[in-house]
C-alpha cells in the first residue's frame, strides 16, 4: 500500500515538468525572434545597415594626408602635436599653404627622342604636399615608375626639349605618368611636381 501512495504522489510533478518544458520550448523562438527584431531596429537606427537612412560607419582613411606648413615647422622645432593649432597659412600669404616634401630619384634617365637621332639624359626629383607615404609608395614602385618615365621621354620631340615651354609640358606629362603608376598600384598618386636636376640633349 505504501508503494502505491509513493507512485501516485510522484506522478503529478512529472506532468508539471513536462508542461514547463513545453512552455519554455514555445517561448524560446519568440524570445529569439524578438531579440533579432530589436537588434535589427537598433542597427538600422544607428545607420549600420546599408540603405537604412543612416550613414555607414566611417572607414578609416589610410590615404596620405596633406601636411600644412605650420605642422611641418612645429614638428621640426620639436613641438608636440597637442600644442599645434594645425591652422595652415593661406596660399598667397607667404607662399603655399602646404609643406613640400622632395625626393630625388637616384639614377638618371636616358631615352631616344621621338623620330630623332638625338637622345635625352635627365635627372629627376619630385615634390609632394602629402606625408611621407607618397615618397614610400614611390620607392616601393620605383621600377614601374622608371618604366613610365622612360615611355614618356621616348614620346618627346626635339622641339619640346629645346624650349622652356616644351620642358614644362614634359614635366607635366611626367607628373601624370608617375601619378598614374602610383594610382594603379596604391590607389593614390600625390605627386605635385617633377623637377629636372639634370637635362642634357645629345
Amino acid at each position: 500500500m505504501m508503494t502505491e501512495t509513493t507512485i501516485e504522489e510522484a506522478a503529478p510533478p512529472k506532468k508539471k515538468r513536462s508542461l514547463l518544458k513545453l512552455m519554455l520550448l514555445a517561448l524560446l523562438p519568440l524570445v529569439l525572434i524578438g531579440g533579432g527584431v530589436g537588434g535589427g531596429l537598433y542597427a538600422a537606427q544607428a545607420g549600420w545597415l546599408p540603405g537604412a537612412g543612416g550613414a555607414a560607419p566611417a572607414a578609416r582613411d589610410d590615404r596620405p594626408q596633406l601636411v600644412p606648413k605650420s605642422e611641418q615647422a612645429h614638428a621640426e622645432a620639436g613641438g608636440s602635436d597637442e600644442e599645434n593649432t594645425g591652422t595652415p597659412t593661406p596660399a598667397g600669404e607667404g607662399g603655399e599653404a602646404y609643406a613640400s616634401n622632395y625626393y630625388a630619384l637616384e639614377k638618371e634617365f636616358t631615352s631616344n627622342l621621338q623620330n630623332s637621332v638625338h637622345f635625352v639624359q635627365a635627372g629627376l626629383a619630385i615634390s609632394t604636399h602629402y606625408d611621407d607615404r607618397v615618397i614610400q609608395n614611390l620607392r616601393t614602385h620605383e621600377i614601374a615608375v622608371r618604366s613610365a618615365v622612360l615611355m614618356a621621354l621616348s614620346e618627346t620631340t626635339e622641339e619640346e626639349v629645346f624650349t622652356t615651354e616644351g620642358k614644362r609640358q614634359l614635366e607635366a606629362r611626367l607628373v601624370n605618368a608617375i601619378n598614374g603608376v602610383l594610382q594603379e598600384k596604391e590607389g593614390f598618386g600625390g605627386i605635385g611636381n617633377v623637377y629636372f636636376t639634370n637635362f642634357i640633349v645629345q
